[in-house]
């Protein structure tokens, strides 16, 4: 099993933070490079516990698509969604979100399984987890500064 960790340091509330991380509409423009789109379950707003959402879009120069659901949440700490269908033999995402002093840390933990044997363990090692972890990378920065910038709109 691959895992990445990322944690991402953003100044302002929590609940935005919380909030933005589970917005399909932003997940939508954090992903303009692959063209995805939401196309089954939840496919605008927020998503909820319990709920579901298809996403398709371009990796690799292939269409796919991927069926993710929320399992779990603790609002406004934590949230997490696995896969149900896709690419991934197994797929599993934890976004947590802790408050320390003036600023948000904000705390991806990214597993998936590939399948395919050792040519998927050779094409995750050499090209996908590298690329996975510029795809969320891209995603909290996008968050990050949605977040600055609705702070100071308040």
């Amino acid at each position: 099993m691959t895992l990445i960790r990322l944690t991402t340091i953003i100044k302002a509330p929590l609940e935005v933070c919380f909030d933005l991380a589970r917005s399909i509409d932003l997940h939508i423009e954090s992903t303009k490079a692959s063209n995805e789109r939401a196309i089954a379950g939840r496919t605008s707003g927020l998503i909820e516990q319990g709920e579901f959402v298809t996403w398709e879009a371009t990796h690799f120069f292939i269409r796919q698509r991927l069926s993710t659901r929320i399992v779990e949440m603790r609002r406004p700490h934590y949230f997490k969604d696995v896969m149900t269908k896709g690419a991934f033999r197994s797929m599993e995402h934890e976004h947590f979100f802790e408050s320390n002093g003036d600023h948000i840390l904000m705390t991806d933990i990214f597993r998936y399984e590939v399948p395919y044997g050792i040519a998927g363990k050779i094409f995750d090692y050499f090209i996908l987890k590298r690329y996975m972890t510029n795809l969320l990378s891209i995603r909290n920065e996008v968050i990050k500064n949605k977040a600055l910038t609705e702070t100071q709109l308040i």
